[in-house]
């Protein structure tokens, strides 16, 4: 790939989700502007359910190609094969520091992301490859730092990994091995893409499967997507310094909140019946977690006693601090506490901003109070700089606002108009000077 064509697209979906563009549907028309071609767009073929060590995994040897390697300790530790698929032929064989991806997450596959560049930087895949291989990072309604949803759903809130008999969770795992058991003769978007752990009728007994049934080896392990959301293990990744950024990677997340908790009737995002359809399960969702008993958790997340202490402040002034539309988060101690229980039906606020308390990263908040139809081309005047998160809220928006469910929304087209400005800026500064930009440059 030349430096004077865009660089390729790599969407990586989120739990439960693989059915790729059947879904997903044409948005680059939406992301391209003054004329310029359709950026390549490649689906990620990664495990729906998969923890996201696993995940990661999957992603990396999707692109380059070859047999997925989870790992020797990895796989001795958790009880499942070291070797995976195998990938005949890469997405992108060519993936290195100077043929390198844009990336975009939806919820886990966000995520999936952040765990890919850790690995990355940490070696896990060899030397040869480096963090700089991700050139951005982009993410939609990612829970970094873990929701609430998945103790409410079943998790148990003292004893994680542990799932409540019987419980919405409880009913997923078993649907989940169910689709594993009978994976061989399932089309390829419903299946799990556990075949390492040897639960399909070719790999197991009947008996195997009732005992899986009953108790499952997959759902109560810390090897698992469900665990990777819950507070434990964002706290055991952040220990690590896990999501620290990559000084020459780009970084935005977009942050969605339902306005309404009550009903979606008022919502913008609502107006077609499928909409509709989509939202209501995600009300009564974003009830429960704005009503979510945090006292219940054991052991206290951190950052319970961070937001008690904007809390705290907020009292003094519950004015927020802005300057040029960004928030000071410092200073704005209500909006902290208010995104303990602010959500999109899935994921708190606060844990879609990025990997890490605000004090601790590098990170810019712009406030979009009219959603994204109000964006502003003037922003991308200057430069986009790297090394920084970029937050982006989104408001009056749910879960699946934005992705994965192409519906042609005015709010999914401006969703796509504003990446694709955003990519090609980035596309630029990496051109610069070693090729022309002015055909395709966005007007300063």
């Amino acid at each position: 790939m030349s430096t004077c064509e865009a660089v390729p697209l790599v969407v990586v979906e989120g739990f439960l989700s693989g059915a790729g563009a059947l879904v997903w549907g044409n948005f680059n028309y939406a992301c391209r502007s003054n004329g310029e071609k359709d950026r390549r767009t490649i689906f990620a073929v990664v495990g729906p359910v998969s923890s996201l060590h696993d995940r990661a995994c999957e992603l990396f040897y999707s692109l380059v190609g070859g047999t997925v390697d989870y790992g020797e300790k990895h796989a001795e530790e958790y009880g499942h094969d070291r070797f995976g698929r195998t990938h005949e032929v890469g997405l992108y064989p060519d993936w290195s520091v100077d043929h390198p991806l844009h990336f975009l997450g939806h919820s886990l596959g966000g995520q999936t992301i952040i765990k890919l560049q850790w690995m990355l930087s940490t070696g896990f895949f060899g030397r040869r490859y480096h963090p700089d291989m991700i050139l951005s990072v982009n993410t939609v309604s990612t829970p970094f730092r873990g929701t609430q949803l998945v103790y409410a759903l079943g998790e148990e809130t003292q004893h994680a990994p542990d799932v409540r008999p019987f419980s919405a969770g409880d009913l997923l795992a078993k649907g989940v091995h169910i689709a594993a058991y009978l994976s061989p003769l399932l089309p390829s978007f419903l299946d799990p893409r556990v075949d390492y752990r040897k639960f399909s009728y070719r790999h197991t007994s009947f008996t195997s499967f009732l005992g899986q049934l009953w108790k499952s080896d997959w759902a109560e392990s810390r090897d698992a997507a469900p665990y990777d959301v819950t507070f434990d293990a964002a706290s055991d990744r952040e220990a690590m310094e896990e999501g620290a950024v990559n000084a020459n990677t780009y970084y935005r997340s977009y942050c969605a909140t339902m306005v309404n908790s009550s009903s979606p009737s008022t919502s913008r995002a609502t107006t077609s019946l499928v909409q509709k359809m989509l939202a209501w399960p995600l009300y009564f969702s974003s009830w429960t977690i704005a009503s979510f008993p945090f006292s219940s958790l054991r052991p206290i997340p951190a950052f319970v006693s961070t937001l008690a202490s904007a809390y705290s402040a907020s009292i003094h002034s519950e004015k927020i601090q802005t300057q040029d539309g960004t928030i000071d988060v410092d200073r704005a101690g209500s909006y902290l506490s208010t995104a303990l229980r602010a959500n999109d039906g899935v994921v708190p606020l606060f844990s879609q901003w990025h990997p890490f308390e605000c004090k601790f990263t590098s990170c810019r908040h712009v406030s979009h109070s009219d959603s994204i139809l109000g964006w502003d081309e003037t922003r991308y005047g200057r430069p986009p700089d790297a090394g920084v998160w970029h937050v982006h809220h989104l408001e009056d928006a749910h879960h699946l606002s934005i992705a994965p469910f192409w519906l042609g929304t005015a709010e999914q087209e401006a969703f796509w108009k504003d990446m694709g400005h955003w990519l090609r800026c980035i596309d630029e500064v990496r051109r610069s000077p070693r090729c022309e930009t002015g055909s395709t440059a966005t007007s300063r």
